[in-house]
């Protein structure tokens, strides 16, 4: 397929996943500028049309997967706002202990550690779909630009 592609195509095909980047700099530029460069030549050239649409389904897979895990913490903020408001979470009915010297740690003083926990672990999976997402679009805009088909994994088909 590689004979048959002019470098134009290749180019504009990097371009687009590469433009998905945008985002770090634009709201939303992961999804606008691979749009406009993705309609203004769709017509014209089927392998950037191709690349065009894996490029936005993998962005928009990447944002619902997001949403859904930042979802599935809610439950666990939720859960714990009960205890917020009570006065010995934060253990400020332990400030009288300090006057007599009795200085002990136990894990029971560290209540911030069950209030964090879900935090932990989104953030881990946030961060894991974050090096995903720059990883496949880096290795999508070299393939691309070297005239190979890319397929992203992990991609729902919402442009067909």
């Amino acid at each position: 397929m590689t004979e048959s592609l002019t470098k134009h195509e290749r180019n504009l095909s990097a371009i687009i996943h590469a433009s998905t980047f945008s985002k770090y700099f634009i709201p939303f530029g992961n999804f606008i500028l691979p749009l406009i460069l993705w309609t203004a030549n769709k017509k014209e050239h089927k392998f950037v049309d191709y690349n065009g649409k894996q490029a936005l389904n993998f962005q928009i897979s990447m944002l619902l997967y997001s949403i859904v895990v930042g979802l599935i913490s809610i439950p666990f903020f939720v859960g714990f706002l009960p205890d917020l408001f009570d006065g010995n979470f934060f253990g400020f009915h332990r400030l009288s202990d300090l006057n007599n010297l009795n200085i002990h740690i136990s894990s029971d003083d560290f209540r911030f550690g069950r209030f964090f926990w879900p935090i932990g672990i989104t953030g881990l999976l946030q961060a894991a779909l974050v090096v995903i997402n720059v990883v496949y679009t880096i290795l999508a805009t070299i393939k691309t630009n070297e005239g190979e088909t890319f397929k992203y994994p992990f991609t729902i088909k919402f442009i067909k």
